[in-house]
């Protein structure tokens, strides 16, 4: 099973320089390159990618508001020949930002990224093995609340007490981090940093310096790193 993808770049040159990289590319199958960027919309509409090759600078709508507009959109990877836009590309979750005339070792290495967090996504979630709890209580002011473990995203400092970020909502208890990480099974939870703890199941994607929760980026702390690169590799 291959990454599928697709490119889109106003300039016929441009997308001949990606289909001739791509085709170096043995775990990934490009599925159309397109000039038009509505045309592409169209194909998206019926067809789902994993990846979309994105140009910045076209004639009838930005890459960065293509993008802005697709609520689930695949991963991406910008190309342009204007740096100025990284910022931007970044604050909507692109994977990567490839600067044109980019070379095919560039694009593998860009590549490479993607096809990382797309295996990462293949693997089946993490579940609770039988005998570890479904919930736990925690003290919250004068208050016990019952905390279901599956709607954990993640824990972090807050001095001398840690916040338990839910699904919905927050929980504020009198904690040490460890004494936190003490309270849930080791087989669902990671310390990732001095300051955060995750769910691992809820880990949508990671990169050198920080994992992501519903967009959220979580640090990976130095003394930390080891111990994640170990959850991500047996996600």
């Amino acid at each position: 099973m291959k990454m599928t993808a697709i490119a889109i770049d106003d300039e016929p040159v441009a997308l001949t320089v990606i289909k001739n990289h791509a085709a170096m590319v043995p775990f990934m199958e490009v599925k159309g390159y397109f000039t038009n960027a509505f045309e592409a919309m169209d194909f998206l509409s019926k067809e789902k990618v994993d990846l979309i090759f994105l140009d910045i600078k076209m004639p009838d709508i930005s890459g960065l508001d293509f993008l802005a507009t697709m609520p689930e959109p695949p991963m991406t990877v910008f190309t342009t020949a204007y740096s100025e836009h990284a910022v931007k590309s970044f604050e909507l979750d692109a994977i990567d930002y490839l600067l044109k005339p980019f070379s095919l070792a560039r694009f593998m290495k860009a590549c490479n990224k993607v096809h990382n967090l797309w295996l990462l996504k293949q693997k089946a979630p993490v579940t609770a093995p039988k005998d570890v709890p479904e919930y736990i209580f925690v003290k919250s002011g004068y208050e016990q609340f019952k905390i279901i473990l599956e709607e954990i995203l993640y824990l972090e400092s807050a001095g001398n007490y840690v916040n338990f970020v839910l699904r919905d909502k927050k929980i504020i208890s009198r904690l040490s981090m460890q004494e936190a990480m003490d309270l849930l099974p080791e087989s669902l939870f990671t310390r990732v940093h001095r300051s955060y703890i995750v769910a691992n199941n809820k880990i949508e994607r990671a990169d050198r310096t920080a994992l992501y929760i519903q967009h959220q980026p979580i640090p990976i702390g130095a003394a930390f790193a080891e111990e994640v690169e170990e959850l991500l590799l047996r996600r």
